[in-house]
């Protein structure tokens, strides 16, 4: 698996993420919703470029233009809830794609909340088939829950290109995907990579949880 680390390079993409981690911007819900957002923009306009591309004849009032655009059937898929400003993000550039929804959540096993377990509920998404495939999810903490997702989603057709993107992932999650990814095939794109997690498998120094900073607290 390939792997691209937006961090590494300056670009205004880094203000966002600097945004969503900050205790004193991130309260904002609105402004985090779109922060995360203008990151899926950014994102989805940089995985645009490894798309299959042909030259196609435009009418315009004056004559025909020659303009190269994208060929292949692109899937957007997230997971409920904390994926769907990400989701948005992606859409806004991909705004002819289909549109693939995982609802799974994550749970302790234990009183201590130290080991977490994955549920996958449901799945909606239209056929996979020779499709390609953007799964979107704002953090990768274990990898689990997007190997599940991976594997929910492929029972509806295996699809001819995968990518995936996350804001912000840690090593752990990254080395989970390359091994369940061991080509060159498919490409993770993350905003930021963060080198570890804490005993309740929450990103450090991450940005806390995702969806009820984006939603509002859950019971």
């Amino acid at each position: 698996m390939k792997v691209i680390n937006f961090a590494e390079a300056n670009s205004v993409l880094n203000q966002y993420v600097a945004e969503i981690r900050d205790v004193a911007v991130q309260g904002d819900r609105m402004r985090f919703r779109r922060n995360i957002e203008r990151i899926g923009e950014i994102m989805a306009y940089e995985m645009s470029k490894e798309l299959t591309y042909s030259i196609k004849r435009v009418q315009t009032p004056l004559g025909v233009a020659p303009v190269s655009t994208p060929d292949d059937e692109v899937v957007i898929a997230t997971v409920f809830r904390a994926g769907l400003p990400l989701h948005t993000g992606f859409l806004n550039v991909f705004d002819r794609a289909g549109n693939a929804f995982v609802s799974a959540y994550r749970y302790y096993k234990d009183k201590e909340c130290r080991t977490v377990d994955v549920h996958i509920e449901y799945i909606a998404t239209p056929d996979l088939s020779k499709k390609t495939l953007l799964i979107v999810d704002p953090m990768l903490a274990t990898g689990e829950s997007m190997e599940l997702a991976w594997k929910a989603l492929i029972t509806k057709g295996m699809p001819a290109k995968l990518q995936i993107a996350c804001v912000i992932a840690s090593r752990q999650g990254v080395e989970h995907l390359e091994k369940l990814f061991p080509g060159d095939e498919v490409t993770l794109w993350c905003a930021a990579i963060d080198p570890e997690m804490n005993e309740h498998s929450y990103i450090v120094p991450g940005l806390g949880d995702a969806g009820d900073l984006a939603f509002g607290e859950k019971i």
